[in-house]
């Protein structure tokens, strides 16, 4: 049960509006970029660069991490990937903050090839907040993603992101039950914040 929590009603997407005016980049564009400590993410031929992330921001996904992989474990769900692991959707490359995907064997070569995720987790900042509400939420949500994360360290709150349902912002108790566990995880979104960045 979530307490404390509200409905949010998604807003039109206007990322593709924006987008015509810019330059269309390909994923062999992307992937000439050197690697110089940035993030680059390609979402619909946008392309996104993101310097290294706060302390904070670590924090957080560390938090996360340390309740859901034990969960991810104990339930045979796949595995949890945190930074510089790959998505590919619909001609698109991200690099989520976190994400639970199951891992074929033998294990593939190219991140293309790997199952969907079955979460995708991304903590914003000043410089992803729209990226991460907008572009990268249209994309989760059309590339058929179950479970997106966008969770907010200032507002302390985790909004949950699911195909064909509103989204729902907590800063109390978070459930997830993906298909394959027989219990929810449920994580205590005000220890989660106390404990990553007091």
């Amino acid at each position: 049960m979530i307490r404390h929590a509200f409905r949010i009603h998604p807003r039109p997407n206007l990322s593709m509006q924006m987008a015509d005016h810019l330059k269309r980049w390909t994923l062999a564009e992307l992937h000439r970029l050197p690697d110089d400590g940035n993030r680059y993410e390609l979402v619909r031929g946008e392309l996104f660069v993101t310097p290294a992330p706060s302390i904070a921001h670590e924090a957080i996904v560390n938090a996360l991490a340390s309740r859901i992989e034990p969960y991810v474990i104990a339930h045979r769900l796949g595995q949890v990937f945190r930074p510089r692991a790959v998505v590919v959707l619909d001609g698109s490359e991200v690099e989520p903050d976190l994400m639970v995907r199951q891992v074929p064997r033998p294990l593939p070569r190219h991140w293309r090839d790997m199952p969907p995720p079955i979460l995708l987790v991304e903590v914003v900042s000043d410089s992803t907040y729209r990226r991460d509400n907008v572009q990268k939420r249209s994309l989760y949500l059309d590339g058929g993603v179950p479970d997106y994360w966008i969770v907010d360290g200032e507002q302390r709150t985790i909004r949950m992101v699911r195909p064909g349902e509103d989204d729902v912002s907590t800063g109390d108790m978070l459930p997830w039950h993906p298909t394959g566990a027989n219990k929810p995880l449920v994580i205590d979104v005000v220890g989660l914040f106390r404990e990553a960045i007091g």
